[in-house]
């Protein structure tokens, strides 16, 4: 007969560990966390036979060498979860282990036998011994509270051969339950992959930003504004309940292919060009225009936005007009024609004579990337943490991994928005490869399916650990259809859905309160006479204005931690598809949030919301009342199912807080709904 031989001998784990979240393809990329708060870890624990396992959660700073230990607890079917809480920003690296449980698997047989009134003389034996080593393993981690505490686990080896010492040992393990816990993991074990999660300050994950170029800033209609304009715009701003305003780039502009006003191929005398082509004699992308002021400007005004609660955003755009002095420094930095002249930037049909684009292929890559990075650093030294990267699914996506980890490197804090409108899996590499936020497809959700869909795909989806989505109703690129044909209905609708289905929100000011919605022609997203090719000057004095609701949104954003993340948005029901529903609640603080908005801007529209009350941390049946923050109503509901109305005369929307809860059950005004201060009968509004 043949011998039977093995090449390999099977590896005898006695634990498993796996299906871990938060990891993202495999430990490849880290999920997302933000400082102060915390992150909870999941994995499945689980040994062969029945023995019961212990699961620990293990982590330490990116470059550290000590690691901080906590236990895991169970949740059913083998899964144990732990939660640790980073305290600044930076790379976290975590594992999770787990053991064979010797102690509980001793506890469970011996003390089944003692009810049953066996005594089996090896129990209190295994026992005690088992409690020394506990004993011993808290005292050498110096993790004991008391000495006296350590030294009360060891009791059960005093008498060793009764069947008191079983009672005496069990006692112990009960009374000192937690502190087992927390004994570090010896033996056998298993242990997840190491994996990281990138931990970024709460800017990162929840913020309200306000767009608007600085040339447009000046109090004298007609003259191009400056820095110096937008330190006296800035009290604006705060009013608005902005914190991170950001700017279109305020390096000086080429005048080679310089475009015109609405875009003219060829620019006239006194045109100002788009402060994308980027580039002239003055300087390049660390330089100020001229026309907008010093480096000493900015300074200036990033000390005026600080004071007011405010962060300055610049745009970080990697791309020359022909005047960059890179163009003749470093020529091999763009790509050329068979001819030899630089092409440049095209998108047919669309084609962009004033613009450059660089060429990440050149041979001289790390001269180029070190170029970039010291420009990232540059305004880093002028007092910019946030930066909107502008086109970055353009570049190689291994170039974007080396420059954040290096920006990471000097300061882990700096925020990072991809302004990428692309291809999903190309928007969700580039949020793997740690940029905290990025822009979204909202710009073209309309209509409730659409909504829904997308936001619970964004809040619930294989994303949610790292892609931060930062929704934007309209952009100076970008003029939607949906903003066209509503007017002030549609804009405080679209302001609301997305300053409270995401955490992180923006406008492009001051067109967007003022509700500018005239498009470049019939069919066009540009905007007529836009802002990227000359100053505009506006009135945001007008009574038109929908600044007002602006700052009641930005008010509710900052008062309410639910709209502060997007992991608890809950859709609910309404029998209405113009009509859409959803709430938010904060598990800490039990901060909830309920808000419905009307999607139709011509008509009123009414209807029934039936609220999944367990969602809202109500009981079935619960009265409660809730405090439109848009308007300071009050209302009383009662139960699932109640009334709401709409008018677009007034406001489309919404956005309740749950204010509290009465016993379920309790009685209430007749109707679904009880009528509150405003409100003109069994409807929730009087609009």
């Amino acid at each position: 007969m043949k011998k039977v031989t093995a090449r390999r001998r099977p590896e005898q784990a006695h634990v498993v560990v796996e299906s871990v979240d938060p990891i993202v393809d495999g430990g490849r990329f880290p999920a997302k966390a933000v400082a102060g708060m915390p992150v909870e870890v999941g994995a499945d624990v689980f040994s062969h036979g029945h023995e019961p396992v212990r699961a620990h959660l293990r982590y330490r700073r990116d470059g550290t060498r000590s690691w901080s230990t906590v236990a895991m607890s169970p949740v059913g079917n083998d899964r144990y979860v732990a939660t640790v809480t980073p305290a600044e920003p930076g790379l976290l690296e975590i594992e999770v282990l787990g053991e064979v449980d010797r102690l509980a698997s001793w506890r469970h047989d011996a003390s089944r036998r003692a009810d049953a009134g066996r005594f089996d003389p090896s129990d209190p034996v295994a026992g005690a011994a088992l409690l020394a080593e506990a004993a011993n393993q808290l005292a050498a981690a110096g993790r004991r509270r008391e000495a006296e505490i350590v030294g009360s686990l060891s009791v059960a080896t005093a008498d060793a051969g009764s069947c008191a010492a079983i009672v005496t040992a069990l006692r112990s393990c009960d009374a000192h339950a937690d502190l087992i816990a927390s004994v570090p993991p010896t033996g056998e074990l298993g242990s997840s992959y190491r994996f990281q999660v990138l931990v970024g300050r709460r800017a990162a994950a929840f913020s309200s930003w306000y767009e608007c170029f600085p040339r447009s800033t000046s109090p004298v209609p007609g003259r191009h504004g400056t820095l110096r304009d937008l330190v006296e715009h800035l009290e604006y701003v705060a009013r608005l309940g902005f914190d991170v305003l950001y700017l279109p780039p305020i390096h000086p502009i080429g005048t080679t292919g310089r475009k015109g006003r609405n875009n003219a191929p060829v620019a006239q005398e006194g045109d100002v060009g788009s402060p994308w082509a980027i580039g002239s004699p003055a300087g390049g992308h660390k330089a100020v225009a001229p026309a907008l002021g010093t480096l000493d400007d900015l300074d200036a005004l990033v000390a005026a936005a600080q004071e007011r609660g405010i962060e300055i955003a610049l745009d970080l755009a990697f791309q020359c007009s022909p005047d960059h002095p890179w163009v003749t420094e470093h020529p091999d930095w763009f790509a050329h024609r068979p001819d030899g002249t630089i092409a440049c930037a095209e998108n047919p049909p669309k084609r962009y004579e004033d613009v450059y684009p660089i060429d990440f292929d050149t041979p001289d890559r790390d001269g180029l990337h070190l170029a970039l990075l010291d420009v990232v650093l540059h305004w880093m030294a002028h007092g910019i943490r946030i930066f909107r990267v502008d086109n970055p699914h353009t570049k190689p996506f291994g170039f974007w991994e080396w420059l954040i980890a290096e920006i990471r490197r000097h300061d882990p804090g700096v925020v990072l928005l991809s302004e990428a409108f692309t291809r999903p899996k190309v928007m969700h590499r580039l949020a793997k490869l740690g940029f905290d936020q990025s822009y979204t497809y909202f710009t073209w959700r309309s209509t409730k399916d659409e909504l829904e869909e997308y936001f619970d795909e964004l809040a619930h989806g294989p994303g949610r650990t790292y892609l931060r989505p930062n929704v934007w109703p309209n952009t100076p690129d970008i003029l939607p259809e949906n903003l066209q044909r509503g007017g002030r209905a549609s804009f405080v609708a679209r302001l609301v859905l997305a300053g409270c289905l995401s955490a992180c929100y923006g406008i492009y000011g001051p067109v967007f309160e003022l509700l500018v919605d005239t498009p470049a022609s019939p069919g066009s997203e540009e905007y007529a006479d836009s802002e990227k090719y000359q100053v505009g000057t506006f009135d945001r004095d007008d009574p038109r204005s929908i600044a007002d609701i602006v700052a009641r949104v930005n008010a509710a954003r900052t008062s309410h931690p639910a709209l502060q993340a997007n992991a608890s948005l809950h859709r609910h029901a309404v029998d209405n598809d113009q009509l859409m529903c959803w709430s938010k609640r904060d598990d800490e603080t039990g901060d909830t949030v309920v808000c419905v908005v009307s999607l139709d801007p011509l008509w009123p529209q009414s209807g029934f919301v039936d609220l999944d009350l367990p969602a809202l941390g109500l009981a079935d049946g619960a009265t409660f009342s809730v405090r439109d923050e848009l308007t300071g109503a009050s209302y009383t509901w009662n139960g699932r199912r109640n009334f709401v109305l709409l008018d677009p005369s007034g406001i489309p929307a919404h956005l309740f807080s749950v204010e509290h809860a009465a016993v379920a059950g309790a009685s209430a005004a007749a109707g679904p709904l009880a009528a509150g201060p405003g409100a003109a009968g069994p409807g929730a509004t009087s609009h």
